[in-house]
């Protein structure tokens, strides 16, 4: 049977930015209020473009979707290589579409969004059945200063989670872990005992770069660290890095990589030799998304058709007596924001108008056309419900590029053939109860916008030495005091000011 999920709505690829004046022009554009969407024509709609191809506005899937709609319109693509530097061009001239795909969290467009260009949507909502049953946790991260000027892009809460090799586990007797302290002893099992069963030496953990960033940070998660920013004891909007709870992390992990735990390379590893790694057995344990795992296994399967590989696929880790906790990897399900133009869209009803378009591509056989397309031509459903596409190179030409389009990522969960995938979706699903979220993330920082790359690069490199064990967690304590005049402290004010206000 298929799985149905009614809550949460949420696109894949995070909708961020849009073309210049130049490309909006050539797309028919409606302009700065010169559409004709207020007087019922044609509504347009400025979405990126992740796939090589257009696909074509008379094709099967957009005919489809106007249908079920009851709504004319009209996608004016862009390419998603061109949308940040044409994004600022867009605003300045003001070619608008009467929809528009912007990211809330780029600095250039924070500013546009509270000038006037766009309706504030929170009030409209209610009257609109699927809108309305947004989750309120991605409402809130969608805001910006407390308002919601646009309707978000919903993705899962948090995709992330612990993968460990199953296969591995079984050959050395061991059970699955469920807290950081028997992940470490299965880690330290893997480098003691033979995995593999081939004599070749291998470690626990499999990191990257991006470490401080990505797999530590949800590490650090579970130690009690929030996501990207926190409110602490007395009421402040402070940087996670900075917490007990973090550094109490760090002295963990290193403490797991002075024992050979931890790939020793790890801080100059890129993603795709991490990847290479795995395939290669160097390592059993990933802190990375659940949905991963059916990657790995298309690789180990690449290399070997009749490969034992297995991953077990565990969302419920924990550590001492900290409850069970997971950091959001997506922003807080939030994906970038459907923007209304109020130039083009003059009045309410030309603004409802649109959101009633919105609202019906939420509806499941808009979701089944976007994400799978037309059953019998695109794809069929097996004797157990599960979707396989039937056509690959004719669902990638008419169907693939509405897939980053979608205002829900979660409408329905398809039954997938791939185990994997099936077992991702549900564990994913259960993350939404143990969600932690980024407080300052809807919140405005001029100093956050101009200074904090710099802080957390000062940070993420303070990060590296103190875990290949060429400095101490004194001289970290030490980076974080020498940002705090570097713009770190005007940070932590600013947002605490504006969470104050805003709450």
């Amino acid at each position: 049977m298929i799985q149905r999920r009614t809550l949460l709505k949420s696109l894949p690829l995070a909708a961020a930015g849009m073309a210049g004046a130049g490309a909006l022009a050539s797309c028919g554009s409606s302009g700065g209020g010169g559409g004709s969407a207020g007087e019922g024509g044609t509504l347009t709609w400025m979405s990126m473009l992740h796939t090589p191809t257009t696909p074509e506005a008379s094709g099967p899937i957009m005919t489809a979707l106007k249908e079920h709609s009851g709504v004319d319109f009209e996608f004016q693509w862009v390419p998603d290589a061109s949308k940040e530097e044409k994004i600022n061009a867009a605003l300045a001239s003001g070619s608008l579409a009467d929809i528009n795909t912007l990211n809330q969290g780029m600095a250039a467009v924070r500013e546009p969004l509270k000038s006037g260009m766009f309706w504030d949507v929170e009030p409209f909502l209610s009257e609109f059945p699927n809108l309305a049953s947004i989750n309120p946790t991605i409402i809130e991260s969608a805001r910006l200063d407390g308002v919601l000027y646009g309707v978000p892009f919903q993705k899962p809460l948090a995709r992330y989670g612990v993968l460990v090799r199953q296969d591995w586990l079984d050959r050395l007797g061991l059970e699955v872990p469920h807290t950081l302290e028997d992940l470490l002893e299965v880690a330290q099992a893997f480098v003691d005992g033979d995995p593999t069963g081939t004599g070749a030496q291998v470690t626990g953990f499999i990191d990257r770069q991006e470490s401080f960033a990505v797999g530590f940070r949800s590490l650090a998660g579970y130690f009690g660290a929030g996501d990207k920013f926190q409110l602490d004891d007395s009421g402040k909007i402070v940087p996670a890095c900075t917490t007990e709870p973090w550094k109490e992390a760090m002295e963990w992990y290193r403490g797991a990589f002075e024992r050979g735990l931890v790939n020793q390379e790890f801080v100059t590893v890129q993603k795709q030799n991490q990847r290479q790694a795995i395939a290669q057995d160097k390592g059993g344990i990933v802190v990375t998304g659940l949905f991963e795992a059916k990657d790995y296994m298309a690789l180990a399967e690449s290399i070997n058709a009749d490969t034992e590989v297995e991953w077990a696929l565990i969302n419920d880790m924990t550590y001492a007596d900290v409850p069970r906790r997971i950091v959001s990897d997506t922003a807080g399900g939030m994906g970038g924001l459907m923007t209304f133009n109020s130039q083009s869209l003059k009045s309410e009803d030309d603004l409802k108008r649109a959101l009633t378009l919105i609202d019906k591509l939420l509806d499941e056989p808009a979701f089944q056309l976007m994400t799978n397309g037309v059953e019998g031509t695109h794809f069929e459903k097996d004797a157990d419900g599960a979707i396989e596409i039937i056509d690959q190179p004719l669902w990638e030409q008419q169907v693939q590029p509405y897939n980053s389009s979608r205002p829900s990522d979660l409408v329905e969960i398809y039954k997938s053939t791939n185990p994997y995938v099936n077992e991702a979706n549900e564990k994913m699903a259960e993350n939404d109860e143990y969600v932690v979220t980024n407080p300052a993330q809807s919140l405005t920082s001029a100093t956050y916008d101009t200074q904090w790359a710099t802080i957390e690069k000062a940070l993420n490199d303070s990060y590296n030495t103190f875990m290949v064990g060429q400095t101490t967690m004194e001289d970290y304590e030490a980076a974080i005091e020498a940002v705090r005049s570097q713009g770190l402290d005007d940070i932590i004010a600013e947002y605490t000011e504006a969470y104050e206000a805003v709450n």
